[in-house]
């Protein structure tokens, strides 16, 4: 099995050095669900959530998020962001948020993509927990990885 990259010789926690790689222009794409009772999805087309516009604050916050990532994750490496777009699309027993990142960097965006994903989701459960008690946040994940 290959060496965890993250562990030291003494197997303490440790930043990789990626100092000695190229730069490269990288994009992750992440995806994820919510699950929304029919009448939540009512109010949130209708604009009608007290805390104001759902999908709207999601992408913000999610945008948000992906730039905020090292902050949060200890060992992530600051990455110059080039672009984040959050998509959310409504269906019929709730949403799908995508977040697409993109870097020219040493390392990876996988990371960034996937907390734009669950940041995205959990603001959306924040802002409908009043109205719906049954909201389920699932299969949160990498569904693509670039290097050019």
């Amino acid at each position: 099995m290959k060496r965890l990259s993250h562990l030291d010789d003494q197997g303490r926690a440790q930043m990789v050095d990626v100092s000695a790689k190229p730069m490269s222009a990288r994009t992750a794409v992440a995806k994820g669900k919510i699950k929304l009772q029919r009448k939540t999805l009512e109010l949130i087309s209708m604009d009608q959530i007290a805390k104001g516009n759902v999908f709207a604050t999601a992408r913000l916050a999610g945008i948000q998020a992906a730039k905020q990532t090292a902050n949060l994750i200890p060992l992530c490496h600051t990455l110059p962001l080039s672009d984040v777009k959050i998509d959310i699309v409504a269906a019929r027993d709730g949403a799908e948020v995508a977040c697409t990142a993109r870097t020219v960097a040493q390392t990876g965006v996988e990371m960034e993509a996937l907390t734009g994903v669950a940041i995205a989701l959990l603001t959306i459960y924040d802002m409908c927990k009043a109205v719906d008690k049954k909201m389920q946040i699932a299969d949160v994940r990498l569904v693509k990885k670039m290097k050019i």
